[in-house]
Parts: C-alpha cells; structure tokens; sequence
C-alpha cells in the first residue's frame, strides 16, 4: 500500500545574500517534506511577504540592512504567531542569540550547519520543538551571569554610521558619504543612542572606542 506523503512543511528564506537563499533554495528540493514559500532580503519585506504567503517555518538572517532579524522576528510572532522561525546566521555573538530568543526565534543555527542538521531543525521548529547548534548553546551556558559587551546587537549599517561619528562626521556628512537621506541617518543615529544605553553622540563615540566597537 503506497503511503501518501502528509504536506509539506512551507519554509520562508529571509537573507540580503541572494547566494544564500539561492543555496537554501537547492537544498529545500533535496528533501520531500520541504517546501520553498518564499524569499525576502530585508526584515521589513519579510513581514510583508509572510503575510502573502504563510509559511510553517521562516529562515531567518539576524544581521539584514536597516531592520535586524531579531526586530523582524519579534514583528512577525506578534502578528502571526503560528509561524515558526529558526535564525540561521553566522554569528554566535551572547547579545544577538538573547535577542533572537527574546523575539520569539524558536531555534538558533550558524551557517555551518550540515543540510541534514537544518532540515531536522525545521522539522522540529514545525512540531514545536527547539534547535540550537552546539556552540550556541555553548555561549548561552558560559554567557550566564557574564556581563553583555554593549553593541553586539547594532546592524551593520548602524555599525558603520557608528565608525563615521567616531570619525567626527554630522548627519549630513555621514548622509553625503553613504548616499541616504540625512533623517535615514538621524534614524540610525537614534537607534544607536538606544542600544548603547546613552544620551548623546559623544557619549556614543566614548563608548564604542572604551569597548572596541570600532577599529
């Protein structure tokens, strides 16, 4: 008797490396209960087309252009909190995987990771079940009680505003150099402030040189 196959599991590709998600792509089709739902390069997209299409589990990068994995993530599990995401990067920094967590990112993998490995971390995100890599895990356990390096979450485009304000550069300087807007700048340099913990812009460049924020 020829068992029919249940549905396959719908998986979302959320990466600004369109290498990446053409890799993720090819070893969707490798397997038969995974099913490719779609794909975003940015966190705001990726609200947008989860909407549109559905997906049981989303891939998601943590480091995107302009709206983090994490902030995406959280959106996301607020407004469809059927879905299931798995933050799949290439950073194991204690700061990102807490936040990636806290958003409601039911699993944490490095880029490393095997195809067999990812495609039983989906299957378990789908029945509801948590996957970290090893080493993950390994910083969540030495990470405990340790205090958190500020910065660990900033974009790497608010990174490198960051390095410009070090360098003494305004808004506009920074919005000529990098060829946005000066209130995209303002924004990013807002978002910088909040997730220093300071107040202004010197305090800012004091502490991303204290603490080797920026070389």
């Amino acid at each position: 008797m020829t068992v029919v196959p249940s549905q396959p599991i719908r998986v979302m590709l959320v990466d600004d490396h369109t290498m990446v998600r053409r890799g993720l792509a090819t070893f969707l089709k490798v397997f038969d209960d995974l099913q490719l739902a779609g794909e975003a390069e940015s966190g705001e997209a990726a609200i947008q087309l989860c909407a549109e299409v559905l997906p049981d589990v989303i891939l998601m990068d943590m480091v995107l252009p302009n709206m983090d994995g994490a902030t995406a993530t959280r959106a996301i599990r607020q407004q469809f909190p059927q879905v299931q995401i798995v933050a799949l990067t290439s950073f194991k920094e204690g700061e990102l995987i807490k936040n990636a967590l806290e958003a409601g990112a039911i699993g944490y993998l490095l880029k490393d990771v095997t195809a067999d490995e990812l495609a039983h971390a989906i299957r378990a995100a789908h029945a509801d079940r948590a996957t970290l890599s090893p080493e993950v895990a390994q910083v969540i356990v030495h990470g405990a009680g340790q205090p958190t390096k500020p910065g660990l979450d900033l974009t790497e485009r608010e990174r490198v505003v960051l390095v410009l304000m070090v360098e003494g550069l305004t808004n506009t300087q920074i919005a000529g150099r990098l060829t946005v807007s000066p209130s995209t700048i303002k924004s990013h340099v807002s978002n910088i402030l909040t997730k220093l913990g300071v107040s202004s812009r010197t305090e800012a460049v004091t502490l991303a040189l204290r603490n080797g924020l920026v070389t």
